[in-house]
This record gives structure tokens, C-alpha cells and sequence, in this order.
């Protein structure tokens, strides 16, 4: 009975599970502080670096590697760059062909007039960490009529073609409905092709663009509108979904999947519900989000990725995104028909800026405290898996308990590791071990009776390693 108990109670109190797995997030690279990262990226170049904006308008690279020491300056732009609230550099896309060509693209605001950028950069092609600011060609520029609401996210396609989410200006409640004016380039996501020119541009419109020669005046690099800040937006590697998540204005948060020529309804709309009654809610032709959710749960989402990864199996598919405001990380499950299933897996996270993955499709998301962290299951280990370098953590016997616990571990190495316990809170209640254990497979014990009944996380650690797994105690 009393099992049954803790079990519901488990199952409550984990707010972290998909399919039965167990997650915490966990610093990528301790040893690395950024200011303000908005965006993390890699450059598809196979050399597992990673590329980190730093919205002052300085781009940061390094070493895929938790172990990483220092971060290198790839190119400081700062003296280009309105910086401050939601402006500054914000977007980063290297070409598909980037590797041969060198070319990557930006996105930032300007002043004097206050305007967004999308240019193209190329490397130093003496030195792959080195961006060469002198290299600037502007591609296109839009006028902003406020500080707020800049968009900022770029990426390449499937098709090959650039996509740049644009805001919808800012103020609150797109006081000109500019989402809606086709002949604005505010609210949308655009689409153009960088790999020509035409029409005294240093671009061309895609042929099959929605408003490719028409004759209304409408602005022929729109691809979707109706969007309100499209903060972050990606493409599903597996299906070639563009995933989209727009900030709400005072009440609901949502994550769309955008098709071209279709519009999201804002202003008509914010989420699926009516915004402006002037429009008698007329939702003809318009697209609903495929998930929403209230600001009962968090103010600001911050769109991801769909997970495409190794590590986190139980993710496989899902698209993860999170929420500046709350810290709240959610795993989104929807295959196009089905309904889909919304599952919190992380919470109380500090202040989550943006999600990136790196060449294998691992997923990472970057704060506003400066670090830069990873989603990890928990029970797994950090490092390498190989027989010499083991770092394994078994499951405590039994599981649950109510006085001594047995924890199994191998290590593949001579090695100096602490074993804690922790509470559901993080809180470290208990020391099991510290020391150095040779390499093999141990078995350490504790008595845990003067222990509250509860959930527990009883972690193992040596240097940047650690692996973690869950224990229920109860008293008989």
C-alpha cells in the first residue's frame, strides 16, 4: 500500500519524465561564461565546433568539447550593432556550402535609422576561427518602427533558400497591423535566395515564393505571415517541418508549423483565441498553432529543435522548446495527424535565450547567466563510454528502500569520485563516498532509515563527469 503511495507520489513530483526516463540539465562547458548568449549554432562543416552569439554583436567559437578551456573571438561587430532589451545580433546562418564557399549570414539591428541587417560575412581564409568583419554585404534592410519585436532567427532550408523571421515591429498589439499588410515585411517569415541576384539586389526571389509578380503591391520575399515574434524557428532534419514558436502578447504562447502562403492571425488572433474584436474573429483562412499554451506557465516561449539526436532515445521526434520567463522545458510529440502530446521534462531553468544543436543532433540551450547547458537522462553518464574510460552508475538496491541501500558503480579507471544524496530540490542531504576507487566494479553502501520518505537522486561525480540515478525511500 505503501509503495502504491509513492509510486503516485513519484509520478507527480516528476515533472521531468518521458516514457518512464528521467531528465536534468546539466552545464555543457563549465569552464566557458557567455554574455547574453542568443543563439547557438554549428557550421555543417564536420568540425564540431560550436558557434555562440553574443547579442552585444561579438560571435564566439570553440571546441565541441566539455573540457573546452576558452572560447575564441571569431568576429566582434559590436561598433555595427544596436544592442540592448530585444535588439542586437541575433541570428547566424552558415551556407549549406560553407565548408567551400566560407560564407555565413547575420542577422542584427542597426541605428540611424534603427533597421535590421541580413548580411553575408566570409571567413578568413588563413584561419577557420576567424570571421572577417570587412567582408560585409548587405543583403536587405528593414526599417523597425520600435525597439521590440525583431525577429532574428535565420536559417537555410531544405531547399537551399535563406528563411528570416521577422516580428511584427513591436509596440503591443502590432498597433498598425503590420502582421496582416502584405506589403510589409514586419510579422512574416521571408524567404530568398542567396545564391543569386537579380532585380539590383544582392538576392532573388525564389520562383515559387506565394507572391512571386504579383500585381497587389504585396512584398514578394514573404514565404508565411500573421506571425507576432517568431523569436526562434527550425527545420525538422528527418521531415523537413519548419518548426515556428511566437511569442503571445499578453495571454497565450504557441508553436505553429509553417507552411508557405498561409497566414498565423495575428492580429486577428493571439493562440487560438479572438485578440482584436474589431475583426468580428473572423478565422477564415487562417492557420491555428498546433499547441499553445496560457501564461499561466510562462510569458515567452523560446522555440527548439526537433530532437534528432543519439543520447535522449526517449525524446527521439519530439520537439523540444522551453520558456524564458518560467524556465519550464517541454517535449512536444505531434505527427501531423494525431493529436499532440505536450510533456514538461525540465523546470526551473534559468532564463532559457535559445536552443541549438550540434552535428550529431544533440540538443543544448543557452541562459542569460552566461552558460551554455545540455539535456541529459538521467542515469547516464557524461564522457566517454568505452571499456577504459567507464563511468557507470547503477541502480540502488532496492529501489524503493526504507534502510540500507546498496549503490553498484564501475569505473575504468583509478579514479577520485563523490557519491551524494540529493533531494528532489537539489539540496545535498547525504555523503555516501569520497575518495578514489580503482578501476572495476564496486558496490558502496548507506544506511538511509533517519531519511524523510520522498524522491532522492543519488549522484556520482569525478571532475566533469557525473551520472545520476532516482531513489525512493519509505518507511515500513
Amino acid at each position: 500500500m505503501r509503495y502504491s503511495i509513492l509510486s503516485t507520489l513519484l509520478a507527480i513530483l516528476c515533472t521531468a519524465c518521458v516514457q518512464g526516463q528521467s531528465y536534468e540539465a546539466v552545464k555543457a562547458f563549465p569552464a566557458l561564461y557567455f554574455q547574453n548568449p542568443v543563439e547557438i549554432v554549428h557550421a555543417g562543416d564536420g568540425s564540431n565546433r560550436l558557434f555562440v552569439l553574443e547579442q552585444s554583436g561579438i560571435i564566439r567559437v570553440f571546441p565541441n568539447n566539455p573540457n573546452v578551456a576558452k572560447a575564441d573571438t571569431f568576429m566582434n561587430i559590436k561598433s555595427k550593432v544596436l544592442s540592448g532589451g530585444e535588439l542586437g545580433l541575433l541570428g547566424i546562418a552558415f551556407h549549406p556550402d560553407y565548408k567551400n564557399n566560407g560564407y555565413f549570414y547575420l542577422d542584427y539591428t542597426a541605428d540611424n535609422p534603427r533597421r535590421t541587417i541580413i548580411a553575408r560575412y566570409q571567413v578568413d581564409p588563413n584561419n577557420p576561427n576567424k570571421g572577417d568583419a570587412a567582408s560585409e554585404q548587405v543583403l536587405l534592410e528593414i526599417n523597425q518602427p520600435y525597439t521590440n519585436h525583431n525577429g532574428g532567427k535565420i536559417a537555410f532550408g531544405p531547399d537551399g533558400y535563406l528563411y528570416i523571421s521577422m516580428g511584427d515591429g513591436g509596440s503591443g498589439g502590432d498597433p498598425e497591423n503590420r502582421a496582416q499588410n502584405r506589403s510589409s515585411l514586419l510579422g512574416k517569415m521571408l524567404r530568398i535566395d542567396v545564391n543569386n541576384t537579380a532585380n539590383g539586389k544582392n538576392y532573388a526571389l525564389p520562383a515559387d515564393n506565394p507572391f512571386v509578380g504579383n500585381q497587389n503591391g504585396y512584398s514578394e520575399e514573404i514565404y508565411a505571415w500573421g506571425l507576432r515574434n517568431a523569436w526562434k524557428f527550425s527545420f525538422d532534419p528527418e521531415t523537413g517541418w519548419l518548426w515556428a514558436a511566437d511569442v503571445g502578447q499578453g495571454k497565450w504562447e504557441e508553436i505553429s508549423l509553417i507552411e508557405k502562403g498561409r497566414n498565423y492571425g495575428w492580429r486577428i488572433m493571439e493562440g487560438k483565441h479572438c485578440y482584436n474584436p474589431s475583426t468580428n474573429c473572423d478565422t477564415t483562412g487562417l492557420v491555428q498553432p498546433i499547441w499553445e499554451y496560457s501564461h499561466s506557465l510562462g510569458v515567452s516561449v523560446t522555440g527548439g529543435y526537433v530532437y534528432r539526436g543519439t543520447a535522449l532515445p526517449g525524446l527521439n521526434g519530439k520537439y523540444i522548446y522551453g520558456d524564458f520567463g518560467s524556465g519550464r522545458i517541454w517535449a512536444l510529440e505531434y505527427d501531423g495527424e494525431s493529436s499532440p502530446i505536450n510533456t514538461q521534462i525540465l523546470q526551473d531553468q534559468p532564463s532559457v535565450a535559445s536552443f541549438g544543436v550540434d552535428q550529431n543532433n544533440e540538443i543544448m540551450f543557452s541562459s542569460f547567466n552566461g552558460s551554455i547547458y545540455r539535456i541529459r537522462q538521467l542515469g547516464s553518464s557524461v564522457g566517454s563510454s568505452s571499456d577504459n574510460d567507464a563511468f557507470l552508475l547503477g541502480a540502488p538496491k532496492p529501489n524503493p528502500a526504507s534502510g540500507r541501500v546498496v549503490i553498484p558503480f564501475t569505473l575504468g579507471n583509478t579514479t577520485s569520485i563523490s557519491i551524494a544524496l540529493f533531494d528532489a530540490a537539489g539540496r545535498k542531504v547525504q555523503s555516501i563516498f569520497d575518495g578514489t576507487r580503482e578501476a572495476g566494479h564496486h558496490e558502496i553502501a548507506f544506511e538511509a532509515n533517519s531519511l524523510p520518505v520522498g524522491t532522492y537522486f543519488c549522484r556520482m561525480s569525478s571532475g566533469a563527469m557525473s551520472a545520476t540515478q532516482d531513489l525512493i525511500l519509505f518507511h515500513r
